[in-house]
């Protein structure tokens, strides 16, 4: 993208996200959160800059973007928790063997949900493009929803963390956020790798004890 339509985009987000305020960021992330995902990057690297310059509060940002996720993620959990197993049982029981999903297949997802998905919850905050769908398994697989949120916050806390260090710390540096984006994507891809060895080893040495 050239360097002059960059720098006029980044200076339109950043006074729209001033004109909203804290309730468009928690407005902003809770859509980005649902089926209807709204790039998180468009709204908390400009909120950063803000920070930058004085203009927002980092916690009071902190917490209307880790809020409006876990509102978003919530609403994604509980419309399949209590719509979208209905419709795959029905889906089972008429289609399975075409669509090769049997009740074997999903009590395998549900136990799966049921030991590992706390991490699977953490992991999906920090998974580009593909972050909002992680809920909907978790509400197929009724996980338990206090560890759902729990876990949904901690992975949205670093997430809402990593974008506004950016946007404070390149605020005046639009050409850099834009070629080294994609390098973003790379780092939170190693952090959930890296949580989910971690989560491995813990898990199989828990095992052996």
């Amino acid at each position: 993208m050239p360097a002059n339509l960059l720098t006029e985009l980044f200076n339109s987000l950043v006074l729209m996200i001033n004109d909203l305020g804290y309730v468009g960021i928690f407005i902003g992330m809770m859509i980005e959160s649902t089926i209807f995902p709204l790039p998180s990057e468009i709204i908390l690297i400009p909120a950063g800059a803000l920070i930058a310059k004085g203009e927002m509060d980092f916690f009071t940002v902190f917490l209307a973007a880790v809020f409006g996720t876990i509102l978003g993620a919530l609403i994604n959990f509980l419309f399949a928790m209590l719509f979208g197993r209905k419709v795959v049982n029905v889906m089972v029981h008429k289609y399975g063997k075409f669509l090769f999903i049997t009740k074997k297949k999903l009590k395998k997802a549900d136990d799966y949900f049921n030991k590992h998905g706390e991490i699977t919850t953490f992991i999906g905050r920090l998974i580009p493009v593909a972050r909002h769908l992680f809920s909907i398994p978790a509400g197929f697989s009724r996980m338990n929803i206090f560890k759902f949120i729990i876990y949904t916050a901690l992975g949205a806390g670093l997430w809402t963390s990593i974008l506004l260090l950016i946007g404070y710390v390149f605020w005046n540096k639009l050409e850099w956020i834009n070629m080294h984006l994609n390098f973003l994507y790379i780092i939170s891809l190693i952090i959930a790798l890296t949580a989910a060895i971690i989560y491995i080893v813990l898990h199989k040495n828990h095992k052996h004890h």
